[in-house]
């Protein structure tokens, strides 16, 4: 019970997530110190960004933290860490368009994005349980405990799940943009690429160990049921 073998993939699963958010930290403070040819900083080109696809009403605020930037879809607000709200690098720029991306998504009702926001209240409810009753049911050899708990967890993995799509596709809608509306350079390219590029290996990383774990307690119920 204390030991199974998919706690193997779980822990190599683990050090690879580790190892994102130390890469996605190294490469925008790398990108950080290159200077965007457009002169740009986050702000204008996520304002310039916003503009062009007529979300002239959305605001964009300054917030403290370090990659702390995100889009929200209640308030309708893009909220760009300090770093990237107000320097004109190619990481500030980067970020700042990938927000938008997921502002743009809103708007156009993006499929996955509008299932996200649809299943939050329930992903809320079931992640915050599902521990609870997985734990309940190896403690006290309740298969059917179990079993409910992994029902719960499914949601939150799904969640993970459909988190990237939604990812990738605000990156890919902030890069062609970035293009077509000459905020960077043929050169420039390959800087941007590896800034969104390290961020979308996160959640790439969080839903492997999610999908292993949901793997694991399967097979524990599995396996007790044929006991």
């Amino acid at each position: 019970m204390f030991f199974h073998p998919m706690d193997i993939p779980i822990l190599i699963a683990f050090a690879l997530s580790i190892w994102a958010q130390f890469r996605v930290r190294g490469t925008f403070n790398r990108w950080s110190e290159v200077r965007s040819m457009s002169g740009m900083t986050g702000y204008e080109a996520a304002r310039r960004m916003l503009d062009a696809n007529g979300l002239h009403d959305v605001p964009i605020e300054p917030v403290r933290g370090t990659l702390s930037d995100h889009y929200d879809p209640i308030h309708r607000v893009v909220r760009l860490s300090e770093p990237v709200y107000y320097e004109n690098s190619i990481s500030a720029i980067s970020v700042a368009c990938h927000e938008v991306g997921h502002a743009i998504q809103h708007k156009v009702h993006y499929p996955m994005l509008v299932l996200r926001h649809r299943i939050f209240p329930v992903v809320n409810f079931a992640s915050g349980l599902a521990p609870f009753l997985l734990i309940a049911g190896f403690l006290f050899q309740l298969t059917g405990l179990i079993g409910i708990g992994i029902i719960f967890f499914s949601v939150a993995v799904a969640f993970q799940v459909i988190t990237l799509p939604v990812e990738f596709n605000a990156s890919n809608r902030a890069r062609d943009i970035m293009i077509a509306e000459g905020f960077i350079t043929n050169d420039e390219e390959r800087g941007v690429a590896k800034v969104l590029n390290a961020a979308a290996l996160t959640y790439v990383a969080a839903a492997v160990i999610s999908l292993l774990e949901l793997l694991k307690y399967i097979m524990i119920f599995n396996s007790s049921n044929r006991e």
